[in-house]
């Protein structure tokens, strides 16, 4: 359960130094701190990393490598919780109990789309579509020249399995690239765009 600092102060009222006893019940492992200094706490130390992304920093959802291993996209297994927001004008990334949590822009037109919610043990938390995931990646990678080389970037340097990368929608990837106007999104849609007109 999530506890604020205002919460634990009325919790703790009784208590002569409500400060220290936070500080207590953090090191017992009855209170984990999620970002130092926010006064923010989740009582329950097993709970999932990426229920707790968007309480973490918000708005956000989870995208990028986690999406892409969650979708199957990547053999990888991805241990940090990587999420997706817009005009925060840089990187930020947390550490606690949890994981690591890290936050990267998108652009803004994009950052509704094709994004679902999910509940878990009373936590919501939001997650890319598999080719939304792909398109937040490819946005923040270097520009390829031609489609060579974003095949070479696809299959070779991110690893994307080749049958899951089948699997995609294709139309909704292609429109959904249409919407980053970057050279990456560009090549990717040249890439499909003989499937997209064969469905």
């Amino acid at each position: 359960m999530i506890k604020t600092v205002s919460i634990l102060h009325d919790e703790l009222k009784n208590y002569s130094n409500i400060k220290s006893k936070i500080q207590s019940l953090c090191n017992s492992g009855d209170l984990y701190p999620l970002v130092r200094n926010r006064g923010i706490y989740e009582t329950d130390g097993s709970l999932p990393g990426y229920c707790l992304a968007l309480i973490i920093n918000g708005p956000s959802y989870l995208s990028f490598e986690f999406a892409l291993s969650r979708h199957g996209l990547i053999p990888e297994a991805v241990y940090a919780f990587t999420s997706a927001t817009f005009e925060t004008g840089k990187k930020k990334t947390y550490t606690n109990h949890f994981g690591t949590f890290t936050y990267r822009d998108v652009p803004s037109e994009v950052f509704p789309l094709d994004v679902e919610a999910f509940s878990e043990k009373g936590y919501r938390y939001l997650l890319a579509s598999p080719e939304k995931a792909l398109c937040d990646k490819l946005y923040e990678l270097p520009p390829c020249r031609n489609r060579a080389e974003l095949s070479a970037m696809l299959f070779d340097d991110l690893r994307i399995d080749e049958d899951a990368f089948a699997g995609l929608d294709f139309a909704r990837l292609f429109d959904l690239a249409g919407h980053y106007r970057c050279t990456n999104h560009r090549i990717l849609r040249s890439l499909i765009r003989k499937d997209v007109s064969d469905e």
